[in-house]
């Protein structure tokens, strides 16, 4: 006996729960379904450690959209953003460079290392953020496809232009970016290795690239975007990050959308070139004229749907989409917080480092990258330790602490050996650097979790464990993310849409494409094209 839907969502994770608020609260009768028993997907908060609670993947707010804060009123189900410290990077050498909001504090940090780079930053600053705005402005674009000649696309196409006729030499900014490696466009600008890596840092944050990598240059701004020009206020989440997808879904709910946890879909079910339902692992059968898929890509055209019911060409581009993964996460509880021998509240300007980036140069940046390009783990790994429970007192017992470690380069495969062999190692090496900027640190660890990319994709499903999704490169960005002709959340199956992290524009908790695809479905549905 099958239940009967408007929409069914497969995967809760923010971006799912997202388009099923947006849907629901448009009048569709709407259910979720989440494999896992926790909604959330990458943004989920969980006790691993007894009375230690865990923002398990993603871990700190950036990217989420002031207009889905608005339009779901998430502030009334939770959601509270916590500030964190200004990016404090560690030298080898005892120093530290502070990158901040308030461009004084950053120019007078910068000047330590190159006053040159310091009288120069302001204007980069401008430069870059003008580029930003651009962007900024199109992440809730739906990508067009300039290859249809319909009168509906070429309207679209229009309104697309008109929208933009005025970014001028924006746009030649963005073909640097999303064409110059991270350091080849930071050295028109700065002459200082150490002041370079704070930008560079970025580009190397959850994708298998250097800042020597042609293309590396975008990866900036997609960070930069949200931690340093603000969408909803950047910072930790009161509660973890599952605490937005709580928000969510219970917005959602209050439009009436029904949410299954431990709901694993086995196949999306297609009849007649479109799809009718879902019918999940332990037999049970939804049926609605509308499938919305919150999972990657290559989970939903190469494992939910035969390939039968797909195009050959659209096939072959999903399994060329590019989701190889070397991003690491480390989830600590412990007795007291690193404590960095170069910090100095009175020079830094503020009591302690919530946020900090271990990658101190370009060369050490690249040398990383270099590891893994050959098939091994960083010897010295770039990291991001974040201490939420500075400032955040429901995730840790009195006195103990929350500490996440995010880092790279650790490949999905190891070249001779695997995971398996080489863990305890690995972990050795990422705390022995954490310890070397902070002595001690790991001598007060109760307990850890740790994630590879192979214990990425096995718990959330993204393949090679890719915190994005896939590459954030020029060729899987907007008109062709993730394939050519179905960057708009479509797909070659009629009534099948796309609102995961695959589509555009990519990853991070920013909840756009699943707002992005409830807009288009919706669209569709007044058109009556579903």
């Amino acid at each position: 006996m099958s239940e009967q839907y408007d929409a069914i969502v497969v995967g809760g994770g923010h971006n799912g729960l997202t388009c099923a608020a947006y849907l629901a609260k448009a009048g569709l009768k709407t259910v979720v379904l989440e494999r896992r028993p926790v909604i959330g997907g990458a943004a989920v908060s969980e006790e691993v450690v007894p009375g230690f609670k865990f923002s398990v993947f993603s871990y700190l707010m950036s990217l989420l959209h002031l207009k889905v804060i608005a339009d779901l009123d998430l502030r009334r189900f939770g959601f509270e953003v916590l500030p964190a410290s200004d990016m404090f990077g560690p030298q080898p050498d005892g120093d530290a460079i502070i990158f901040s909001d308030d461009m004084a504090k950053t120019q007078r940090s910068f000047a330590r290392f190159s006053k040159k780079d310091a009288e120069i930053y302001p204007e980069f600053d401008r430069y870059i953020t003008e580029a930003a705005n651009v962007v900024r402005k199109m992440l809730l674009e739906t990508p067009v496809d300039p290859t249809r000649t319909d009168l509906a696309s070429l309207k679209d196409m229009a309104g697309f232009l008109w929208r933009y006729r005025k970014i001028g030499n924006q746009m030649y900014r963005l073909v640097d970016l999303l064409t110059m490696s991270a350091d080849a466009f930071l050295s028109r600008w700065f002459e200082s290795s150490p002041i370079k890596a704070v930008l560079a840092y970025y580009a190397s944050i959850g994708t298998f690239a250097g800042p020597q990598t042609p293309g590396s240059a975008y990866v900036i701004m997609h960070h930069i975007m949200g931690e340093h020009a603000g969408a909803g206020g950047w910072g930790f989440i009161r509660g973890g990050m599952g605490t937005i997808s709580k928000a969510i879904a219970q917005a959602g709910e209050g439009f009436g959308v029904k949410i299954h946890t431990d709901a694993e879909a086995a196949q999306i079910d297609v009849a007649g070139g479109r799809a009718v339902g879902v019918t999940t692992a332990d037999g049970r059968v939804f049926r609605a004229p509308i499938v919305v898929s919150n999972a990657s890509c290559k989970v939903t055209f190469l494992k939910l749907v035969e390939e039968a019911a797909l195009p050959t060409d659209f096939v072959t581009e999903i399994r060329n989409y590019r989701t190889f993964s070397t991003a690491f996460k480390i989830n600590i509880a412990c007795e007291r917080l690193p404590q960095y021998k170069a910090f100095d509240p009175e020079k830094a300007g503020f009591a302690y480092p919530t946020y900090s980036h271990i990658g101190p140069t370009i060369e050490y940046l690249e040398k990383a990258y270099e590891d893994a390009k050959h098939g091994w783990y960083s010897a010295d790994p770039f990291i991001t330790p974040v201490t939420p429970s500075y400032v955040d007192n429901t995730i840790s017992p009195p006195g103990k602490h929350v500490v996440h470690l995010f880092g790279g380069h650790a490949p999905y495969e190891l070249t001779g050996s695997t995971w398996e062999k080489e863990r305890e190692g690995f972990i050795k090496n990422v705390l022995k650097k954490v310890d070397e900027y902070a002595p001690g640190f790991s001598d007060g660890i109760i307990d850890m979790q740790v994630l590879t990319p192979p214990d990425i994709e096995r718990i959330i499903g993204s393949p090679h464990g890719h915190i994005f999704h896939g590459e954030l490169s020029p060729e899987q960005l907007f008109f062709k993310r993730p394939a050519a002709h179905f960057s708009d959340y479509r797909s070659p199956i009629r009534g099948l849409y796309q609102c995961g992290s695959s589509a555009h524009p990519g990853g991070g908790v920013g909840a756009v494409p699943g707002h992005n695809a409830a807009r288009e479905i919706l669209r569709d549905r007044k058109r009556r094209r579903v």
